[in-house]
C-alpha cells in the first residue's frame, strides 16, 4: 500500500461557531494501492475534462459540479453495464476496459475513508438505487452495490406517482442537509429505475475570514461590465502560484485534511481549463505551489445549478448508453438504456468556510431499443480538495451573477 495525496475537486462549505477554538488535529493521509493511485490520477483528469465541457456549455454563467459525485454514479451504472457499453464508460471515466472490479474497489475505500479525515468537517457521501416492482434486478448487482458503494435499493411502485416522488425527493434532501430538496418533478412512467449518489460537505476555513473586514468591491466579468460584490478580505501565508496564464492559491478548511483552490485567469475562463486539462498529474500542481503571504480577496457568494449531462456524456465517449443498443445486461434481465443523467449542485461560501452538496442521478428507461495580490474581482473557477490522495469533489465558475 502506498499513501498518495488524493484531491478533491468541489464546492465550499460552511461551519459553525469561531468563538470556541479548535484543537489542531493532523489528518491521516488516505492509504490507498497504486493501482488505486493511478485511478485518482485518471479520476482527476475526467473531472477537468468534466469541468471544461461543463463550461463551455454554460455560456457564461455560474456553475458548481461535482466530478466525484459524477464518478460514484457511472460506478454504479458501470457496475450493470456488459460489453462496449462498459468499454464506453469505462474510457470516459479514464479506466481501463474491463476493470469494473477495481473501479469497485477504490470506490469503496473513498466512501470509507473520506469522511473519517477530519473531524472538522462534515463529509457524507450516500448512494441508492430505487427500482419499479416490475423491473427485477440482479442479485449479484444487487450485492454489488449494497457492498461497494453501501448503496440503498429498494423496490417501489412507479404507478404511484406522487408516492414514490415524494420519497425519492425526500431521499436527496436527507442526504444533502435539505440543500437540495427535489431532483424530479415526478416520476416518468416509461422510466424503470433512478440510480442517485449524493454527496455532502461541509466545513470551516482552517483561517476564518474577519467579516468586519468584508466590503462591497467592484467586480468586473469577461464582458466588461461590472458589479458590486460583497468582498472577504484577509492577508495571511497560502499555498500560491502565479504563471504567465493565471494565479492560484489555496484555502484549507479545518485540519486541512481539504482545501478549496481558488485560481484565477489572466485571460478568460475557458483559456485557464484548458491549460489545466493538459496537466498530467493535479496533485502535482499542487506540490508545485510555495507557501506566500498573499493579500486575499474573495468574493462570499452562493451558487445553485442544475444540468442534463446527456450530451455532454455521449461527446465524452458514451453515446451507446443512450440508445437501444445500450448493454446493461449485467443489471437486468429486461433490457433498457440511459434516460438521462443530470446533476444538482449547491455552493455557499462565506466568512466561516463552505458548505457545499450535489446530487447526481440517472434514469434507465425500458429499451424501444512582492507579496503576492490575489483579488478575485473578475471571472475565476475553484476546485474543493482533500490534500492526501488527489480526487476532485467539487469544482465551479463565480462570475459575480
Amino acid at each position: 500500500m502506498k499513501k498518495l495525496s488524493l484531491l478533491f475537486v468541489c464546492a465550499a462549505f460552511a461551519l459553525a461557531s469561531c468563538d470556541k477554538p479548535e484543537p489542531e488535529i493532523t489528518y491521516q493521509p488516505i492509504d490507498i494501492s497504486t493501482k488505486a493511485a493511478g485511478y485518482v490520477k485518471q479520476g482527476n483528469s475526467f473531472a477537468l475534462d468534466f469541468l471544461g465541457r461543463v463550461d463551455a456549455a454554460t455560456q457564461d454563467k455560474d456553475y458548481v459540479i461535482s466530478p466525484l459525485s459524477m464518478q460514484f454514479l457511472l460506478g454504479m451504472i458501470l457496475d450493470g453495464a456488459k460489453g462496449q457499453t462498459a468499454t464506453e464508460i469505462c474510457n470516459v471515466l479514464g479506466y481501463g476496459a474491463g476493470e469494473t472490479a477495481e473501479v469497485n474497489q477504490f470506490c469503496l475505500n473513498m466512501m470509507t475513508q473520506l469522511p473519517a479525515l477530519d473531524n472538522q468537517t462534515t463529509l457524507k457521501l450516500a448512494n441508492a438505487v430505487v427500482v419499479d416492482n416490475g423491473w427485477p434486478l440482479k442479485e449479484t448487482y444487487k450485492k454489488d452495490v449494497a457492498h461497494y458503494y453501501d448503496g440503498e435499493v429498494s423496490n417501489m411502485d412507479f404507478s404511484d406517482i406522487a408516492g414514490t416522488t415524494d420519497k425519492i425527493n425526500k431521499w436527496c434532501s436527507n442526504h444533502t442537509n435539505g440543500l437540495i430538496p427535489k431532483i424530479i418533478d415526478e416520476v416518468d412512467p416509461g422510466i424503470v429505475a433512478y440510480l442517485m449518489n449524493a454527496i455532502y460537505f461541509k466545513s470551516p476555513w482552517k483561517e476564518k475570514f474577519d467579516k468586519n473586514n468584508t466590503a462591497e468591491e467592484p467586480f468586473t466579468n469577461e464582458a466588461g461590465n461590472t458589479s458590486l460584490v460583497p468582498m472577504m478580505k484577509m492577508t495571511w501565508t497560502f499555498p500560491y502560484i502565479k504563471t504567465d496564464k493565471f494565479q492560484a492559491v489555496q484555502l484549507p478548511y479545518g485540519n486541512g485534511a481539504f482545501s478549496m483552490t481558488a485560481i484565477l485567469p489572466a485571460g478568460t475562463i475557458a483559456e485557464t481549463i484548458a491549460e489545466l486539462r493538459q496537466t498530467e498529474d493535479w496533485s502535482l500542481f499542487l506540490n508545485n505551489m510555495k507557501e506566500s503571504e498573499v493579500e486575499l480577496w474573495l468574493p462570499r457568494f452562493e451558487t445553485k445549478f442544475h444540468i442534463n449531462l446527456n450530451d455532454i456524456l455521449s461527446a465524452m465517449g458514451m453515446p451507446g448508453a443512450f440508445t437501444g443498443a445500450a448493454d446493461f445486461s449485467g443489471m437486468s434481465a429486461s433490457s433498457a438504456h440511459l434516460s438521462f443523467v443530470q446533476q444538482d449542485a449547491v455552493i455557499k461560501v462565506d466568512e466561516e468556510g463552505s458548505e457545499a452538496a450535489a446530487i447526481s442521478a440517472a434514469a434507465m428507461e425500458k429499451a424501444v431499443f512582492n507579496r503576492p495580490m490575489f483579488h478575485a474581482d473578475h471571472p475565476f473557477i475553484y476546485i474543493i480538495s482533500e490534500n492526501s490522495t488527489g480526487a476532485i469533489l467539487f469544482a465551479g465558475r463565480y462570475s459575480g451573477k
